[in-house]
């Protein structure tokens, strides 16, 4: 109920925003009845917020890292929506078992970053692990556009691409070459999403008319996340989502 309400009420934030945002082929992604592990480069603070409203009806849950959860309220808020702590320092097994398990029993899919940060573009190998044991599909997307908070505000062209689902139940061991295969995969179908995303980039910006409306909606939209904001500082005494998130 919170991820969907959330969902809807950053619908109407990225439009307030940009309101220059493209998606493209989501007729690749996956069925709503199949989870999967959705995969992008990591790029932007924001893209995981794209990419998750992108890929709607679906709902996820995202990997963060811990430093994430320090705040009370942002911390319950985030973990409601789906996100788990994770240590980049020292993962661990929880790192692998918790998003196996929800892929296995619940009606959620992963968001998740194979690269691991913003700062890396060196593919690690725990996707291709958590896909294998979880038995399920990498769906590969990718996010072209600003990146910076001033480009986003100025409504730079955003375009959000979906590509082919990989299928790695071909690759019997998960051992330095089966590893090694899934990252080719990976590597070859981002690069050939992000040219194809690039390719729709212009120029172009909204008219500038369009703040008229855009900017009350963002201010009220603001309102809003600040009331759900102490909302969930207020909940979190009461109520810890992940445990609950367990029981599905």
């Amino acid at each position: 109920m919170f991820y969907s309400y959330l969902r809807t009420l950053l619908t109407f934030l990225l439009w307030a925003i940009n309101g220059n945002i493209h998606y493209h082929d989501r007729e690749n992604i996956l069925p709503k009845e199949e989870n999967y592990i959705l995969i992008a480069p990591h790029k932007t603070f924001w893209d995981p917020v794209f990419l998750g409203y992108a890929a709607a009806p679906k709902q996820f849950i995202f990997m963060a890292k811990k430093e994430l959860f320090k705040d009370r309220g942002f911390g319950w808020w985030i973990s409601k929506c789906g996100a788990f702590p994770i240590d980049r320092e020292n993962p661990g097994m929880a790192a692998i078992k918790y998003p196996v398990n929800m892929l296995k029993k619940s009606d959620r899919s992963l968001v998740m970053f194979p690269s691991g940060s913003r700062h890396s573009s060196e593919l690690k190998g725990g996707v291709a692990v958590i896909a294998k044991s979880a038995k399920v599909k990498l769906m590969p997307a990718t996010y072209v556009g600003p990146m910076t908070i001033k480009g986003l505000l100025a409504g730079e062209r955003i375009d959000v691409a979906f590509g082919n689902p990989i299928d790695i139940s071909d690759i019997k061991r998960m051992d330095d070459a089966g590893t090694a295969e899934v990252t080719s995969r990976i590597e070859a179908e981002f690069k050939r999403l992000d040219n194809h995303a690039a390719s729709f980039q212009t120029k172009k910006k909204p008219n500038i008319l369009t703040y008229i409306y855009r900017v009350p909606v963002l201010l009220l939209v603001a309102l809003v996340l600040g009331l759900t904001y102490v909302f969930s500082y207020i909940a979190s005494f009461f109520w810890q989502p992940s445990t609950q998130l367990d029981k599905k």
